[in-house]
């Protein structure tokens, strides 16, 4: 068969994969309460710390623990050691939450038996990898911008400035940083993926060296997709993100390959 026709049989492969993946994952409960809890986490979060910060013994007004906004998407400075609640309590909690979707979305197939029916079928293993990282990397971006949305709506709750000036950040940067963040998620997804496919059943082995792993990295987010994100940030995220998962993906697949499927 011609190199040609290699490509079109793999792309169509590909993409009935692709539609089984986007089916399944669409129709499961567990998605839509990813969504849920990606939504609701900065409006609580935003509201919530708004009542705990005391108040200010001079004027009697309540001092608020987020002074802005946009610090529920990020730090400008990028400081990978700070370690106060609004450093802690962002974005970049949503990292945990891809992989635990990550690890119950891959789970589940190989609970199920459906992997290895699936195998047995028609699929090949490059194909279930690279759709399955496409498909949750696409839920990913929908987390994220989910919670970009409820910071906006936390954000006027709570009374919080948006001034983005004013937190010594421009809205490019704040666009970059977005983008940045988005494409880092990769990693998450590839990494729980690769862990996903070790654990296999055993949800639990997976979750657990996911949430490890995402602790280890949880000091990089900073620095790598600060608030104040330029060229050289969304660059090295857009590009580093899918070859990250593409090395990853490689070794989903010789996981896959060489173990058993149950």
């Amino acid at each position: 068969m011609s190199a040609k026709g290699n490509w079109k049989d793999f792309a169509g492969r590909l993409k009935s994969m692709l539609k089984v993946d986007a089916r399944r994952m669409f129709t499961m409960p567990t998605v839509w309460i990813m969504f849920g809890i990606s939504l609701v986490l900065p409006v609580l979060i935003l509201v919530m710390t708004s009542f705990i910060g005391g108040t200010d013994p001079e004027t009697g007004e309540a001092v608020k623990m987020f002074t802005s906004v946009w610090q529920a998407i990020g730090s400008a400075g990028g400081n990978a050691m700070s370690m106060d609640i609004t450093s802690m309590c962002n974005i970049n909690l949503l990292y945990f939450l891809v992989a635990l979707f990550v690890c119950l979305f891959v789970g589940e197939d190989f609970r199920s038996g459906y992997v290895k029916n699936l195998f047995t079928v028609r699929a090949k293993k490059t194909d279930y990898v690279l759709s399955k990282t496409i498909v949750l990397f696409a839920a990913s971006v929908g987390m994220f911008l989910l919670y970009f949305v409820g910071a906006m709506i936390g954000g006027g709750i709570a009374g919080l400035p948006f001034n983005a000036a004013a937190a010594g950040v421009s809205a490019g940067g704040i666009f970059a940083c977005m983008i940045s963040k988005i494409f880092f998620a990769l990693v998450f997804v590839s990494i729980a993926l690769t862990l996903a496919t070790v654990g296999k059943q055993r949800l639990w082995l997976s979750i657990l060296g996911s949430l490890a792993a995402g602790m280890l990295l949880f000091t990089m987010i900073p620095m790598m997709t600060p608030l104040n994100s330029g060229a050289f940030h969304v660059a090295l995220c857009v590009a580093g993100g899918p070859l990250f998962a593409a090395g990853l993906g490689a070794v989903s697949i010789v996981i896959l390959n060489k173990t058993s499927l149950v």
